[in-house]
């Protein structure tokens, strides 16, 4: 998105003042000051659009954004689904929390925003319903507006009734996973959390490189293992199918012929040789 560190960087600009070389130097200035490639793309096509906007009103002769060279997006990077077996030596390296946290990524295949989102009235018998993403704090729809209900798998349905009663069986509109202010997660919030908990869990078991968004790709590999369609899977992550094929075209040709496993009893099995721990209610908040 274009932020408010870019919307300065350009705002002293009239309109009619910027040129494509002011806006190739912002682009260069940013990847070079470390941003990522992709939201530099994201800022300057919303800076497209504004301009694009000016010229359709005739403020503005032309649209000077483009002129410019994008630049490349980095290589995909191919996703790289943790096991069970991983998923859970991470809850055990894990606060109580952090771990059912990590069990609704990797057992729910929801998006982060999406976790942080849900109320318990959102948890039901079989199915989670997924209908709202926290954005920077507050509330928003989910990133492709479309709203869908998920498989609840019975030992992520163990975790959350568990997690419940060490809350205190608070009420179906209370967050699972609210702040330490009882509100929505910031930005600051995640890339805290990320830090303190998930960064650290990895290196408790010498896991690394990995990635949160990785847990949602778990959910898809244990899909697959049992044989789901693509469609199935792409109805669960909450994206089509086009898209699933593409981004789990490797895993599906690595299980081609490959014996079907439920995911319950995969989860079960790699909960075997595991024991999540338990903590004071104070230290899960912490």
């Amino acid at each position: 998105m274009l932020t408010q560190g870019d919307a300065q960087h350009l705002g002293g600009c009239k309109l009619a003042e910027l040129t494509a070389e002011m806006i190739s130097r912002w682009q260069a200035e940013r990847i070079a000051a470390g941003a990522g490639r992709v939201a530099v793309l994201h800022a300057l096509a919303l800076l497209g659009s504004i301009l694009q906007r000016a010229v359709e009103s005739e403020r503005i002769a032309r649209n000077p954004a483009r002129l410019v060279r994008k630049v490349k997006r980095a290589p995909r990077r191919e996703v790289r689904p943790l096991a069970p077996v991983t998923v859970e030596r991470l809850r055990t390296a894990s606060r109580e929390r952090d771990a059912v946290l990590i069990s609704v990524l990797a057992y729910a295949g929801l998006r982060p925003q999406e976790a942080l989102a849900l109320c318990w009235g959102h948890v039901r018998d079989r199915t989670i319903l997924v209908e709202r993403a926290v954005s920077l704090g507050e509330m928003k729809d989910t990133k492709t507006r479309a709203h869908r209900t998920v498989r609840l798998l019975a030992p992520l349905q163990e975790d959350l009734r568990a997690w419940r009663q060490h809350s205190g069986q608070p009420a179906d509109g209370a967050l699972l996973f609210p702040s330490a202010q009882g509100r929505p997660w910031t930005k600051v919030d995640w890339d805290n959390w990320r830090r303190r908990a998930f960064d650290r869990a990895c290196m408790a078991i010498s896991l690394y490189d990995a990635r949160p968004y990785d847990l949602r790709h778990s959910f898809a590999s244990l899909l697959l293992h049992e044989g789901r369609s693509v469609m199935y899977v792409a109805r669960q992550l909450g994206h089509d199918a086009r898209l699933t094929l593409s981004t789990y075209g490797h895993v599906i040709d690595e299980l081609d012929d490959a014996p079907q496993i439920p995911a319950e009893d995969a989860i079960r099995a790699a909960r075997s040789g595991s024991c999540v721990t338990g903590v004071s209610q104070e230290e899960a908040h912490a």
